[in-house]
């Protein structure tokens, strides 16, 4: 069984290691199981491709490639970077909240 993870698709994050540190996305997707994460604009990379019905030109298309996440922050409301935690809110659901200021994380 996976661990859980901090970060969810749709969360905006920020990446505070590697070649794309610093920038601030949008997560497209979650790997759980390779533990990385697809994020709008960050770590873009050129992909070859061949003529298809899809594409009948092919050429070079720039997408961007999974990064681990161990290197993104969740950003809470206020767009700052947090750490995240879990509790059980009063309805005794597990929500993720913001270590920084406490609030629910959505």
């Amino acid at each position: 069984m996976q661990p859980k993870l901090h970060i969810k698709k749709g969360d905006t994050v920020k990446v505070i290691a590697g070649n794309e540190k610093g920038s601030t996305g949008k997560v497209l997707m979650v790997d759980s199981k390779k533990q990385r994460a697809l994020v709008e604009g960050v770590n873009m990379v050129s992909k070859h491709t061949k003529p298809s019905a899809s594409s009948p030109q092919g050429g070079i298309v720039k997408k961007e490639a999974s990064v681990h996440v161990s290197n993104l922050m969740v950003m809470d409301a206020k767009g700052n970077p947090t750490r995240v935690g879990r509790k059980l809110d009063s309805d005794n659901k597990l929500v993720r909240y913001s270590k920084k200021t406490g609030e629910v994380i959505d």
